[in-house]
């Protein structure tokens, strides 16, 4: 939200109060707190008629300082809070006349106390970011006329009340993040409401809302809000990122790096590790689509059309239709066309598959599932006190799951479970955006506090109990919508994306942005949602969401099974999944790595590659884990432009090399586009094609990319139960590269892909 008009002008809707003065300042525990009056202090009459900012900073973790500013400190705003695993660290204060200084680890805060500032600063003296002149305020917007004499409005003070930061930005510094959105990657020059809705993906809305950021400059700021929190990303002004909350108290963490998998570990060290998916999971899905027509026979013949063509298959997923129109969700199959539930999904789980059921939290009503919730009041209640909270969008007559209900998610999840029972493995957990705010909640949460932090226990309590019924190891969903936190509950897809190469491109800059944001694992609808994609769109988009952490393949209104676009297509998806499938050893190890260090799968090249300036904007490639480089194709002439950064690259189909450090621009055809290996890698590849669940350890090939003399490589071996089996390592000395294994392993095979490898000597042992 802005607050002024120009550098100059404070907007006529606002009145602004700016901390101006460190008047008072004391060692809190864990830190200090800082009483800023709202102008300067010059004598005692200064301090009558005067609001005062307090500020606390606080040592939260390694590297993390909490700043929390207040206006009124009495004020309860009843808002829903994040949970988060606070650790503090051993920290120092000093406070002199002129200045104030609180250190933790590798960083410090130093308030000013002349000329009221603060700054985050290195230990070698280097400012990090600052808040200075008129950086930091409580804001009175669209204030109510108020007067001292016996009126009605006497002393109401009422209004539209914010409190407001802003942190500089230095040239050319770039910032990320912000949940899944899908307006451009860098998001200087953008405002950004972390408000979720249902807005699909072409659009500045999102569904996936996350009031975190990172730069470029090693830091990340992480705004502890469920509310809307409004950021001006240079926007406002164009030095500064600004962000602002309702009400009387602005809380935020401060992440120091500087390299971006420590920050990373650090923001979800705070707000929670992601759950490792399981190993099946990675293969290929197969949805029904949403309105097409299905029952078993349509289903099996999808299956066995499949098996027939020789593509894996690891999941399939039934969409809305499971259950009857205007039923959504009694959570009840359609018996008129799936007449055998428990016996089909034995049917299909002996083919070795699992099985996705499509379910949301809005119930609509006429069903006996929706009187129950009526009845045992489970359901969000409306606030003018008229019964049950009830609207037309979506479902007819719906109303809305209460998650704060202890009693109403038993209820849920207890329809759910019964739904596990007859066979099904997992859930699509859809929708959890269209949250309304006239409402009332059993636990009297704030509403609007609630319309984000919804989703996070709705999925919470899916994924409750799927870790209670299939185990710890065998626990995932498919959700569109999130908040911060919500990375503990794995997967999440892209939302509703549309069959056209600019769409596929937003696809990516969301999915690069969410990973920015403390997501590890993320999928898409392959060749898009809405419409039907063209064959060459089609294999364009397969061998993109092939080497996403996930791949599935739905839409909207026809089915996406291979045959039906080219005969073409069949080899593409069977290609691009036998493929993942040989790489699970590779990207297994990254998912157990994202899994205890929160660092991503799907990387942007920034992550990797923070000091190169290259990388700063690139929106259309990435890297899968630390070592393989993707660049999808956006185009029907199979084109590509790609940067590869400083190296000697390996394609990992052809064994071409390119030296980085330079763009690149090829032609493709539907079986190859960019992917390349990085320098000094080990990259483990299996035995096993036809599945993503596998004995890693067995019969593996042992790749070794362009090791340079005197460096070092080394590659972790996991189990599909994330334990970590082996480890490989790989040194070179002169002409020779030297490999041991932790364990010794059977059938193992190496391969050299060096320019010299033939003057190149391999011991191993």
């Amino acid at each position: 939200m802005k607050y002024t008009e120009g550098f100059w002008l404070t907007s006529e809707r606002a009145r602004i109060h700016y901390a101006s003065d460190a008047y008072f300042v004391e060692e809190i525990p864990n830190g200090m707190r800082v009483v800023a009056p709202t102008r300067k202090i010059n004598g005692r009459g200064d301090t009558l008629n005067l609001p005062v900012i307090t500020i606390d900073f606080t040592t939260a973790g390694k590297n993390i300082i909490s700043v929390r500013a207040w206006h009124f400190e009495a004020y309860e705003s009843g808002e829903a809070r994040f949970p988060l695993n606070t650790e503090p660290q051993e920290y120092s204060v000093k406070i002199s006349d002129d200045e104030a200084v609180m250190t933790t680890g590798d960083i410090s805060v130093v308030v000013d106390r002349k000329d009221f500032s603060y700054s985050f600063v290195t230990n070698k003296g280097a400012v990090i970011t600052k808040c200075g002149f008129r950086n930091l305020s409580y804001i009175f917007m669209d204030r109510e006329i108020s007067t001292m004499l016996p009126q009605d409005n006497y002393m109401r003070q009422q209004g539209k009340n914010y409190m407001m930061n802003e942190l500089s930005l230095q040239p050319g510094e770039c910032v990320y993040g912000f949940g899944e959105r899908f307006t451009p990657f860098v998001k200087n020059g953008q405002n950004i409401e972390t408000w979720n809705e249902d807005g699909g993906t072409a659009s500045q809305i999102a569904y996936k809302s996350i009031p975190f950021y990172m730069t470029n400059k090693g830091y990340a700021v992480f705004v502890d809000n469920t509310d809307d929190v409004s950021f001006e990303v240079g926007s406002e002004k164009v030095e500064c990122v600004g962000f602002s909350v309702p009400g009387e108290e602005l809380r935020y963490y401060f992440i120091y790096g500087p390299d971006a998998k420590d920050i990373m570990k650090g923001y979800t060290t705070l707000t929670g590790k992601p759950a490792l998916p399981p190993a099946w999971s990675f293969g290929l899905w197969l949805s029904t689509s949403f309105t097409t027509n299905y029952n078993e026979e349509t289903t099996s013949s999808f299956i066995q059309g499949m098996s027939d063509r020789d593509i894996p298959l690891s999941v399939f997923h039934f969409d809305c239709f499971w259950m009857k129109e205007f039923h959504w969700c009694d959570l009840d199959w359609d018996e008129r066309v799936f007449p055998d539930v428990k016996g089909m999904l034995k049917r299909y789980h002996d083919r070795g598959l699992k099985i996705c059921c499509w379910i949301n939290p809005y119930v609509a009503q006429g069903n006996d599932f929706f009187r129950e919730g009526v009845k045992n009041g489970y359901f969000l209640m409306r606030a003018d006190g008229k019964g049950v909270k009830q609207v037309d969008e979506w479902q007819c007559g719906m109303a809305v799951i209460d998650f704060t209900n202890p009693a109403a998610v038993k209820w849920f999840t207890d329809k759910l479970r019964s739904i596990l029972d007859m066979g099904v493995d997992c859930f699509k957990t859809d929708f959890g955006e269209r949250i309304p705010v006239d409402v009332k909640y059993h636990n009297g949460a704030d509403p609007r506090s609630m319309h984000n932090f919804y989703t996070y226990l709705y999925n919470k309590a899916v994924f409750g109990l799927l870790k209670e019924v299939k185990g710890e190891n065998e626990a995932v969903l498919f959700a569109r919508s999130a908040t911060a936190g919500c990375q503990q509950f794995p997967v999440h897809w892209g939302g509703d994306c549309s069959a056209s190469y600019p769409s596929m491109a937003e696809t990516l800059r969301g999915g690069l942005s969410f990973a920015m944001s403390g997501f590890s694992f993320w999928s898409h609808d392959i060749s898009g949602f809405e419409y039907t994609a063209s064959p060459d769109l089609y294999k364009r988009w397969v061998a993109f969401g092939l080497m996403s952490t996930h791949s599935r393949l739905h839409g909207s209104t026809s089915y996406r099974v291979p045959w039906l676009f080219d005969e073409e297509s069949n080899d593409v998806v069977r290609f691009f999944t036998k493929l993942k499938c040989t790489m699970m050893p590779y990207i297994y190890a990254k998912a157990v790595e994202a899994h205890e260090t929160g660092v991503p799968v799907m990387r942007p090249m920034v992550f990797e590659y923070m000091d190169d300036p290259a990388c700063a904007y690139l929106d259309m490639q990435y890297m899968l884990g630390d070592a393989l480089l993707v660049a999808p194709i956006f185009n029907d002439k199979g084109t590509v432009s790609y940067y590869l950064p400083e190296g000697k690259w390996t394609h990992l189909l052809t064994g071409e090399k390119r030296e980085g450090g330079r763009y690149y621009s090829d032609t493709y055809d539907y079986f190859s586009m960019p992917l390349y290996v990085g320098p000094d890698t080990i990259l483990i590849r299996g035995n096993t094609d036809n599945r993503p669940d596998y004995d890693y350890t067995d019969n593996i090939t042992v790749h070794i990319y362009e090791l340079e003399d005197g460096h070092t490589a080394t590659a972790d071996i996991v189990n599909t139960d994330g334990r970590k089996v082996n480890s490989i390592t790989a040194v070179r000395c002169g002409n020779e590269i030297s490999v041991k294994s932790d364990v010794k392993i059977a059938d193992v095979k190496y391969e050299l892909h060096m320019e010299d490898k033939g003057a190149i000597r391999l011991v191993t042992g």
